[in-house]
């Protein structure tokens, strides 16, 4: 009988310990690879993109500052309201653009630039693009020397 009882108890415990265990463990299943569902469809990327990919999954990207060029869209040194117009055209900029875009201020002026380009071939077909978005900014848009953002 006593023994009857000490493995009732075990039995128990393993049942407990299991509803126990259904509850913390998570079983994730592993996500399909669409385009290994897609017949006839291939990938061709640079190998660099692979190394970049990586990084940016690891979150161990390492960030470079080298010469470049940027669009600047806005400079201004009225005391009064350059600040305030940098930032508001900024919100505008965020609805449309592409580009990671900087408010800077370098005393005395606030200034509005887009994107990182090595090129300045780049920055200048970029340059066509935000003035067809935006047409006001024609006479104050120009490509500018600047130190730019790169993954190492």
């Amino acid at each position: 009988m006593r023994i009857m009882r000490v493995w009732s108890v075990i039995l128990m415990a393993f049942a407990a310990l299991s509803v126990w265990a259904d509850d913390s463990i998570e079983v994730v299943a592993p996500r399909p690879n669409l385009l290994e569902s897609m017949p006839g469809v291939e990938v061709i990327q640079d190998a660099q993109m692979d190394a970049l990919m990586e990084a940016a999954m690891s979150g161990k990207e390492e960030w470079i500052e080298v010469d470049g060029y940027r669009v600047q869209v806005y400079s201004s040194n009225r005391q009064q309201t350059a600040k305030a117009e940098a930032l508001e055209l900024e919100s505008r900029l965020k609805e449309k653009v592409s580009q990671t875009i900087y408010v800077q201020y370098l005393p005395p002026f606030w200034k509005v630039r887009l994107g990182d380009f090595r090129e300045y071939e780049e920055a200048k077909e970029y340059k066509k693009e935000v003035v067809q978005i935006f047409p006001d900014l024609l006479g104050d848009t120009y490509i500018v020397r600047d130190k730019i953002k790169v993954l190492k």
